[in-house]
């Protein structure tokens, strides 16, 4: 069992910066895929940011540039620094954690953490 704690959310202006952390539980983080994901009101869940076992990240088009999704598996925390915040960032950002080893599948969301913008 994985258990996934998000923290870092909160309230900032337009322009401004936050880090999100994602703290997992267990002995399978250094070999999974992390992801960031994060939905506003009234729309669907969207992939912001993924980052490999081996370091490979990638970005949805409107964050590239922006965004910056890293991982410490010593720690077992994959964080997320968000730059030049804009409202349209506003969501509550959810990390997942997925591993798929032999006929082992582990996919594990947490809880979410808001993030607010204001113009």
């Amino acid at each position: 069992q994985v258990q996934l704690v998000e923290s870092g959310g909160g309230l900032v202006q337009a322009g401004g910066s936050l880090r999100l952390s994602c703290a997992a539980s267990g002995s399978i983080f250094s070999i999974s895929t992390m992801h960031w994901y994060r939905q506003a009101p009234g729309k669907q869940r969207e992939l912001v940011a993924v980052i490999t076992s081996g370091g490979t990240a990638t970005y949805v088009d409107s964050v590239k540039g922006r965004y910056t999704i890293s991982r410490d598996n010593a720690k077992g925390t994959v964080y997320l620094q968000m730059n030049s915040l804009k409202p349209d960032d506003t969501a509550v950002y959810y990390c997942r954690l997925r591993s798929r080893v032999g006929v082992r599948d582990d996919d594990y969301w947490g809880q979410g953490t808001q993030v607010t913008v204001s113009s």
